[in-house]
């Protein structure tokens, strides 16, 4: 399993968020979590993503235990092995496409030329192999969005977590979501997590975990 974690509990001050929650994801796999807004979703994510610490229970990503790091150690392990989406794409605006892209393989300080080169072939299976040069303001919602999609793979992370991806774009461009990720899986053997409120997208994915009251039911 790509993504493996057990009995995952987190609470803030007196609200218990997790209890005892558990999720297993191959590679390769497209993988939804609904449920109504404060069931633990993006909690839950936050913990896999190790953007968040649990207070019992286990995670591992690729084999790894993330949270044996150190402070410093557990960062390169984020930007190498997992990728993010949000609903809000929190793109640079000064930079164009393609150095909003490259930035987390700038960070590990991979080669500059091979980064470029992988991050034009990405854009540009995304669509956007004429849109490189243009900054966040010259690009559509759904254009942003295939932007941060590509960023949060120019490192090949071992998963993908996205929170809400369709939650900032019109209707059209919603149901193209899942297009894309499914030619990454296809194309690159990605594997995604998902929380999403969007029906439309969570029944086209692989398998739908719901979440209430803390646990998936």
């Amino acid at each position: 399993m790509i993504v493996q974690a057990n009995n995952i509990h987190k609470s803030y001050d007196n609200l218990h968020v997790l209890k005892g929650v558990g999720i297993s994801v191959a590679q390769k796999e497209i993988v939804s979590i609904v449920g109504a807004s404060g069931a633990g979703k993006s909690t839950l994510l936050h913990i896999v993503g190790t953007l968040d610490q649990p207070d019992q229970g286990s995670v591992s990503i690729n084999g790894q235990d993330p949270f044996g790091l150190s402070k410093k150690q557990l960062a390169g392990f984020r930007n190498e092995q997992i990728g993010f989406i949000f609903q809000f794409h929190h793109l640079l605006p000064e930079f164009s496409a393609l150095e909003n892209v490259c930035l987390p393989a700038f960070i590990k300080k991979a080669d500059k030329a091979a980064t470029e080169k992988h991050a034009e072939y990405l854009l540009d299976i995304l669509g956007l192999q004429d849109r490189l040069s243009h900054r966040p303001s010259e690009l559509s919602g759904g254009e942003q969005q295939r932007v941060a999609v590509a960023r949060a793979l120019i490192n090949s992370p071992a998963v993908v977590l996205a929170d809400e991806p369709s939650g900032n774009l019109d209707s059209d461009n919603s149901a193209n979501l899942y297009g894309i990720f499914s030619r990454l899986r296809d194309e690159l053997g990605q594997t995604f997590i998902i929380v999403t409120h969007d029906e439309e997208l969570a029944n086209h994915t692989d398998r739908v975990l719901t979440m209430s009251d803390g646990l998936i039911v």
